[in-house]
């Protein structure tokens, strides 16, 4: 049953150090329709929102991945530099693999996946703290 996931506290703090903006508006929904309606995808994104085709958790314990898709979300859609139309266009250009967005995604994950690991483990070792 697809539902909405709210990010750790640690990964939404590590998320918001990471991105410079807030990002309670980007609502994760596991389980989702609309993901398994995108045929091969793990993940679709519009505005605000990032669909799983599985669960949450396995998508928030994936660096790479949760860059990724961050990325989509708060650096092409909020801005508007990625709509449908754009996305499918320069798929059936390029293909997934090559397509513009893609790269740019990929790019970013990379480029963030050590600080983003860095940040969440001083995040979660500053939430143990606090429960302890």
């Amino acid at each position: 049953m697809p539902r909405k996931v709210a990010p750790p506290p640690a990964l939404r703090a590590t998320l918001q150090e990471v991105f410079g903006m807030e990002v309670d508006a980007v609502q994760v929904i596991e389980h989702s329709w609309f993901a398994w309606a995108h045929v091969r995808a793990i993940a679709t994104t519009r505005r605000r929102r990032i669909y799983l085709r599985g669960a949450a958790a396995q998508f928030f314990a994936n660096p790479e991945f949760v860059l990724h898709e961050y990325f989509h979300v708060l650096g092409q859609w909020e801005p508007r530099h990625l709509s449908v139309w754009k996305y499918l266009l320069e798929s059936f250009r390029r293909g997934y693999w090559d397509n513009r967005f893609e790269i740019e995604a990929r790019e970013f994950a990379e480029d963030h996946r050590h600080r983003y690991c860095a940040l969440l483990a001083r995040h979660e070792s500053a939430e143990r703290l606090r429960h302890a």
